[in-house]
């Protein structure tokens, strides 16, 4: 079979294989997925809301990083109601360490206009489901599919990768027409049952077999339908995307101590920060290294700079510890310093807060914040 796609075809015919080679992509698929699909939460009887809750963490996450999250969030916010409920900061708190905290607070949000412009149901129709905040195309597709069944095409990175393999796309797969073609080759290809099951499979298939490099082929279900696999082209196709480069970025937390001993100072991202809705201690961009005693001139810096972003002054600057941390593309260190309040005084910005040690696990907190609590507990600061 020779499929050659530069996407600027538009007749079914020469765009797809034929409705033989489709009925077999179906049968494969759907009798390997019944013998091989992994055993995960979200897989028993899956309802609307749980599929949904998934979707939304499995997004730029891996399947292993989220089940133990999932697990967690079911249990506090069992049903939509429950997360409509909530407050945004239990849900970030719930959430904290999966990262990208938009998805969660867009949840919450959805959550909401669930429960005013829906009665507290989720929505069964795509245009609904596509209305709600923090939902795509694909997720809309996906949730309607896998829950209830409905036919619904979905494309998302995995199945991009194998969609590429199986029409030996060599163009780019971010481009407009590309995008395109995927979509209708992904709904021509759906059958008119078992829907949830193929989508699902579908993504298995993407996510533990056609993988981006080294693809296990001889476990493929579909590898007698694949031009890709016959030409063993993997390392081009889909095309490669471009490396990001990484950003070294250098900075200074202070852990402000209060003048009774008991509390640290917390202070609450801005919706323009890395973070945003969550707590940290007061940090900033600074090179000073952590090891090194610190001169005069960068004592009154890091002083000036507490002050500046926390409106508390400041003394007794003692090393506590140096982090290292991978975000998206920045690669952060982070020297860390305990401080001493100079003078009492009352937090009266809503942003700032005084917080007992024992109090810091029921506030969501940036990651690296969280991995200096441990130190502090360790460290019994």
């Amino acid at each position: 079979m020779a499929i050659n796609n530069d996407c600027g075809q538009h007749a079914e015919s020469t765009k797809f294989p034929d409705q033989v080679w489709r009925r077999k992509l179906r049968r494969q698929l759907l009798n390997w997925f019944r013998r091989n699909a992994r055993d995960l939460p979200w897989r028993a009887a899956p309802t609307p809301y749980q599929t949904w809750v998934s979707e939304i963490m499995l997004q730029q996450t891996q399947v292993a990083t989220v089940v133990e999250y999932y697990q967690r969030f079911l249990k506090r916010f069992p049903d939509i109601q429950t997360l409509a409920t909530a407050t945004e900061q239990e849900v970030l708190r719930y959430w904290e360490g999966l990262g990208y905290y938009r998805r969660a607070r867009q949840l919450h949000l959805a959550a909401k206009t669930i429960m005013t412009n829906h009665h507290g149901c989720f929505p069964t129709t795509f245009p609904e489901v596509l209305a709600l905040p923090g939902i795509g195309r694909y997720t809309a597709g996906a949730i309607l599919s896998i829950s209830m069944g409905l036919r619904h095409p979905i494309v998302e990175a995995n199945t991009i990768r194998l969609f590429a393999r199986l029409l030996h796309v060599s163009t780019k797969v971010a481009t407009v027409q590309t995008q395109t073609l995927f979509w209708e080759f992904a709904a021509w290809i759906l059958p008119h049952k078992h829907l949830s099951d193929f989508n699902q499979a579908l993504m298995e298939v993407g996510s533990l077999i056609c993988t981006p490099k080294s693809p296990a082929c001889d476990k493929c279900p579909l590898r007698t339908l694949c031009p890709t696999f016959v030409s063993q082209a993997f390392d081009k196709i889909p095309k490669p995307k471009q490396k990001t480069k990484l950003e070294q970025i250098q900075e200074v937390a202070i852990v402000v101590q209060h003048r009774d001993g008991h509390r640290v100072l917390l202070r609450q991202c801005q919706a323009d920060q890395r973070w945003a809705g969550l707590w940290d201690f007061p940090r900033f961009a600074c090179d000073i290294k952590c090891s090194q005693e610190l001169t005069t001139a960068e004592q009154q810096q890091i002083t000036q700079e507490t002050h500046d972003l926390a409106d508390v002054q400041i003394d007794d600057l003692i090393p506590l510890t140096s982090i290292k941390h991978g975000v998206t593309k920045y690669r952060i260190t982070m020297n860390c310093y305990t401080a001493k309040l100079k003078r009492d005084q009352t937090a009266k910005n809503p942003t700032l807060q005084w917080v007992s040690l024992s109090e810091l696990d029921n506030y969501p907190l940036s990651t690296t914040g969280r991995k200096i609590c441990q130190v502090l507990n360790r460290e019994h600061v």
